[in-house]
């Protein structure tokens, strides 16, 4: 009986091990579920939002204290619809509007031609004694705008050949002939003008027009050609003669200290490296900062989104480029990286939770700073960040260190994209030039991106490289308040006629910022 007492007992401890065994790996399991779904549940939440939420960035956060946000958060807002009668409550509020002091008629331009019409009643012989009656004054009933349609014209140049009918006479004299000389047209043996190149290329860069679009307009004005055309004189005017502008851009921009770089994806048909026309190719775009001299914004396009690229364009530069988090923007011999804090701010935006909320003040803190110390010079503004932004960021920085953020969520995807560039983040503190964020080049390449919802796609290569010539030539006279269609005229006219290769100091009179354009093609 002892013995088969203590038999039992062992087996009963057995089986109590088993068991406890069993309930920690379960326990375990549970743990590591429950993980999975709050992962899973924080991403059917965020896709949720991206699919019906707002897409404004702006801080739901910032609110009053004692209010809320309206449905943001509120999971009553998920539950089904309730259809009995709701309790109504009445709410009172004021609305305060403007005084418009504009008038309809302001929106047209003071160099708008003026034509007036004049009306007089058709008899002016007075009805009660017969007598002549005399004018007493006049009233502008109302102005209205009147459009007068573009018209095509054939401009034929004739060149007229003149001799010496004396020196023909005298047979011991040379034959004396003087021939009139008509300027270069900017592409050789094509019916296109200076004038009809710009429209093309402001149309297309300017208002977006797909040149496919673009035929059926020029056929109304008396133009019959196609798109194939359209593009082979797009291609050959930027390869001709906005390049060389490009380039001198180019040289003027690298030899800056600082720059901002971003970049969007596109899709080039006929691809050199064999990949599919589906596959993503890209455009790069690089913008100068105003403190550094007359606004330059560049587009590159290629292929990749590689490093190479990258380093291809701006060669032997050193300096400090203000970019966002992508791997491609490191370890490059002699450039300091300054990232985007608005990037930052995004992540925590993401990480909707109460953490998520924290990084979100600290990030809204900074940029209200950066308001504040918006028109001082660089030396100040540095000595104000220096002051208050850089405890900020101290402490931000500290914060996300210390707390315990793991696993693959989006709060712990926050902490790990903030720490992983924390000597980027910091950049802007000791250069007042520096910006806080990358805005400058996202706002700059959304023309790009307007473009493709139109164009779609370039067909070649070349394609894809005349529309990053035509765009930064685009948005860099913008920027520094320049008409881009006289002052495409004036290139497409001019140019052909000089000798730019042999002499490439002439492109410095036609650079945007320069006193000749200024002086003919401000707006």
């Amino acid at each position: 009986m002892p013995y088969t007492s203590s038999n039992n007992q062992n087996q009963n401890e057995k089986l109590i091990r088993l068991l406890k065994e069993q309930l920690a790996h379960s326990n375990q399991q549970n743990e590591a579920l429950s993980k999975q779904i709050k992962s899973l549940t924080e991403q059917v939440r965020y896709l949720t939002k991206l699919l019906y939420g707002s897409k404004t960035e702006k801080s739901k956060y910032n609110t009053l204290d004692g209010q809320i946000s309206l449905f943001d958060d509120d999971p009553s807002f998920n539950d089904s619809e309730h259809t009995e009668e709701q309790s109504q409550q009445t709410i009172s509020y004021t609305v305060v509007r403007k005084v418009q002091n504009k008038k309809r008629n302001d929106s047209l331009h003071e160099n708008v031609e003026v034509k007036a019409i004049h009306y007089h009643p058709e008899n002016t012989i007075c009805d009660c004694c017969q007598c002549q009656m005399t004018e007493i004054g006049t009233t502008i009933v109302r102005e209205e705008a009147e459009f007068i349609p573009a018209r095509m014209e054939k401009v034929q140049h004739i060149e007229h050949a003149y001799e010496c009918k004396n020196c023909k006479a005298d047979l011991s004299q040379k034959a004396q002939i003087k021939r009139g000389k008509s300027p270069q047209p900017p592409i050789q043996r094509s019916i296109a003008g200076p004038s009809v190149l710009a429209k093309v290329i402001y149309d297309k860069f300017v208002q977006y027009l797909p040149l496919y679009r673009q035929v059926k307009e020029w056929e109304r004005y008396g133009l019959n050609t196609n798109d194939k055309n359209l593009s082979n004189w797009v291609i050959r005017a930027s390869h001709d003669w906005l390049l060389p502008v490009y380039e001198r851009m180019k040289n003027i921009m690298l030899e800056k200290s600082i720059l901002h770089v971003d970049e969007t994806y596109g899709q080039i048909i006929n691809r050199s490296d064999g990949k599919s026309g589906q596959s993503n190719a890209y455009n790069w775009v690089f913008r100068s900062v105003p403190c550094q001299g007359p606004a330059i914004v560049l587009f590159h396009s290629s292929l990749s989104r590689s490093r190479s690229v990258l380093e291809g364009f701006i060669e032997d530069y050193s300096g400090t480029i203000v970019c966002d988090g992508y791997s491609a923007y490191d370890k490059i011999e002699g450039i300091t990286f300054a990232n985007c804090w608005a990037h930052v701010r995004r992540y925590w935006l993401k990480a909707d939770s109460k953490n998520g909320r924290i990084g979100v003040k600290y990030c809204d803190e900074l940029f209200r700073l950066e308001r504040e110390f918006k028109h001082l010079s660089p030396s100040k503004r540095r000595k104000k960040r220096q002051k208050h932004s850089k405890p900020l960021v101290d402490e931000f920085l500290a914060w996300v260190e210390n707390s315990p953020f793991y696993g693959k969520n989006a709060l712990a995807k926050a902490a790990e994209y903030t720490l992983n560039r924390a000597n980027g983040l910091k950049a802007f503190l000791d250069d007042g030039r520096i910006e806080i964020d990358n805005n400058p080049a996202e706002n700059a390449i959304r023309p790009n991106v307007i473009g493709r919802k139109n164009w779609l796609f370039s067909v070649s290569e070349a394609g894809a490289k005349a529309n990053a010539i035509c765009l930064s030539i685009a948005e860099t006279a913008k920027a520094n308040g320049v008409d881009f269609y006289q002052y495409l005229v004036k290139l497409l006219r001019d140019l052909p006629n000089l000798d730019i290769h042999r002499n490439p100091e002439i492109i410095n009179n036609y650079l945007p910022w320069s006193k000749t354009i200024q002086a003919e093609c401000v707006k």
